[in-house]
């Protein structure tokens, strides 16, 4: 092969080679950064699926893990604030690589309960709907973040 050739094929290589660093840095930088102090910012806020029913639904007190290896059948109290992620200062930790290390919060809002995505990568999921704003939980619906599922229950 002439020596021009293997030239550009060393280059190429080399370019190749410094966007999959550069876009595996970003991505470990996006999951260590720190949280931001307000809420994140809404590209759709579009409000969660609710079922159409006649009668209102009340607020959730627990939720119990519906879907997921390690977890499943185990139930959790909703007190203040539920944060659900992979770091260890999580109150819901999941062993899953589709979880970011702080992916979602269950909040009180008054007498109500909401759910929030906190900038995940693979977004938290209401009823089958990907979650851009805060949202109100109500009894019976499903929280899908990563492989697991979890479902308020009273």
């Amino acid at each position: 092969m002439p020596e021009l050739v293997l030239d550009i094929l060393k280059f190429i290589f080399i370019i190749v080679l410094y966007i999959f660093v550069g876009r595996a840095v970003r991505a470990v930088w996006a999951e260590l950064k720190p949280a931001t102090s307000g809420a994140p910012v809404a590209r759709n806020p579009a409000p969660a699926a609710r079922p159409k029913e006649g009668r209102a639904k009340k607020a959730p007190r627990k939720v119990a893990v519906i879907e997921g290896e390690k977890l499943k059948g185990k139930t959790f109290n909703l007190g203040d604030e539920l944060i659900i992620g992979r770091a260890d200062k999580c109150h819901i930790v999941m062993d899953d690589t589709y979880v970011s290390q702080v992916h979602a919060r269950i909040f009180s809002r008054g007498d109500n309960y909401m759910v929030e995505d906190l900038g995940s990568t693979n977004g938290t999921y209401l009823n089958r709907r990907r979650i851009t704003a805060p949202s109100e939980l109500q009894r019976g619906d499903r929280v899908k973040i990563g492989k697991t599922v979890l479902e308020a229950r009273r």
